[in-house]
């Protein structure tokens, strides 16, 4: 994949700081080819997102307040669209990805955002979300919660395994899990929502503001703060969308050398630093190319379909369910929802959302596996574990795996809600999102060449989006320093 098209300098760059990782050579920016061919680059980012924010946490609040706070789940969306095409850029102008370009100001970054990946997915809130569904399916009862989903996730660190999981094969299977969502919300939109449903996604704003001090002690500042971050993807997960693009072969991540996998013989971008561009007209003119077709890629794969399948879940829940603030946090809403369309339709649509959602949640945890390994792998391998012999990529990124389900089947059977363990997760992913907001903005303001750096009407962007995450964080820290841990979930 990688394409070397015109010359590479022996000179290195002086633009990105060599004093914790080597310099880089300089280079001219790969021609782009047109949208259709990278059109795909954020669908595991979307995927991945189906079983949080869009299946559990907004329809969830949505029985608990109403539809009048919907309008935060596309403010949390729209924020993580420019967090995202931050993160592309750097790695669209270098070919490295955002965590690399920090560690490039102060190596311990790679680490911290590697336990900022880990610490929050140790929470095992989609494994446990997805079994209390399949118990829907087959009506199991509570008791078989813990049972299926210490199999559900021993089932994904063999898959991942026997055939490590290379952006190429996650990206087929996430497209067409992403298709089949949708094709099941178009059908239960036309037949099980209300007009009156959809107008109300407009018309209580005004309300859902007014009420919003209330809504917060309601349904808890971490429950809020965490839904608008998993609003999206959310947490470290984002970041990965440096690994997705240099896979697909956008800009600069075109020139990162592959490397192919012992079992499966696919092929994935190595961890691997990158290069600088020349600053010439031509490199100029092909940064503009490669900008449009980054953001239409994003906006479309991304924020569009994530933005509809959050209020179209939202939407069905309260056509079905309505406000109900005495449903606990043990998803019985979504039996009580999947009852409700049983009822409306016939019964087997109730088993058909049911299997739906078990196959968000199912996917989802497969996706939040392989971010926060391959994260890790990346990370450390290009840094701290760049000279070793012993640790390579895979070995990181399967350790991180089985660290992954081993610790989080144990949670598993402390018997948490699993909503609570999605609160735990989002809440913890937001505090991460908080660092990595700020820094992006330093590194594509120092780090890059003029034509392609943060600024313009982004940047005032981009400082808002920071000061959201930098400011919400510290408000749970203040509430659970004054009042307890509790007093948030």
């Amino acid at each position: 994949m990688a394409e070397h098209g015109e010359s590479e300098s022996t000179a290195t760059a002086t633009e990105l700081p060599s004093r914790y990782l080597p310099a880089v050579p300089y280079a001219d920016l790969p021609e782009p080819q047109g949208l259709r061919r990278y059109l795909g680059a954020s669908v595991i980012l979307t995927a991945t997102a189906l079983g949080s924010g869009e299946l559990v946490l907004w329809p969830y609040v949505t029985t608990q307040v109403g539809l009048g706070i919907i309008w935060l789940a596309v403010v949390g969306v729209t924020m993580q669209y420019f967090l995202n095409m931050e993160i592309e850029r750097y790695t669209l102008v270098t070919g490295e990805t955002a965590v690399t370009g920090f560690s490039r100001l102060w190596l311990p970054w790679g680490v911290i955002f590697v336990l900022g990946a880990i610490l929050p997915n140790i929470w095992p809130g989609w494994a446990s979300s997805g079994a209390t569904v399949f118990t829907f399916i087959f009506d199991l009862g509570e008791s078989a919660v813990p049972i299926v989903a210490t199999i559900f996730l021993i089932s994904i660190g063999l898959a991942i395994t026997m055939s490590p999981v290379v952006y190429q094969t996650l990206e087929k299977i996430e497209g067409l899990m992403v298709a089949l969502v949708l094709a099941f919300v178009v059908v239960a939109i036309v037949v099980a929502t209300e007009g009156s449903a959809w107008a109300a996604t407009v018309t209580e704003i005004p309300q859902g503001v007014a009420n919003l001090p209330d809504i917060v002690g309601q349904i808890g500042a971490a429950s809020l703060f965490g839904a608008i971050v998993f609003a999206g993807a959310g947490g470290a997960n984002n970041l990965v969308q440096s690994n997705y693009i240099r896979d697909k072969g956008m800009g600069m991540g075109a020139r990162i050398p592959n490397i192919v996998s012992p079992i499966t013989g696919q092929e994935a971008a190595a961890p691997s630093l990158g290069y600088m561009v020349r600053p010439t007209e031509e490199n100029e003119r092909r940064w503009r190319q490669w900008w449009r077709i980054a953001n239409q890629e994003q906006l479309i794969t991304f924020w569009f379909i994530g933005a509809l399948l959050l209020v179209a879940l939202s939407v069905l829940v309260f056509s079905t369910v309505g406000v109900r603030p005495g449903l606990d946090s043990e998803l019985t809403f979504l039996q009580v929802e999947g009852q409700a369309l049983g009822e409306l339709i016939a019964p087997w649509f109730a088993t058909a959302f049911y299997v739906a959602g078990f196959l968000m949640l199912f996917s989802t945890n497969i996706g939040v596996v392989d971010y926060v390994s391959r994260l890790a792998g990346d990370s450390l391998k290009v840094t701290f574990l760049r000279d070793s012999t012993f640790w390579s990529e895979s070995k990181i990124y399967i350790t991180v795996v089985w660290i992954l389900i081993v610790t989080g089947s144990g949670i598993i059977w402390a018997g948490i809600e699993p909503v609570v363990l999605l609160v735990i997760s989002s809440a913890g992913g937001g505090f991460v999102m908080a660092f990595y907001s700020v820094l992006l903005i330093m590194i594509n303001r120092r780090l890059l060449p003029p034509f392609a750096k943060l600024s313009g009407w982004r940047l005032p962007v981009m400082i808002f989006v920071a000061a959201f995450y930098v400011a919400f964080s510290v408000f749970l820290i203040y509430q659970m320093v004054s009042a307890g841990p509790t007093s948030v979930a």
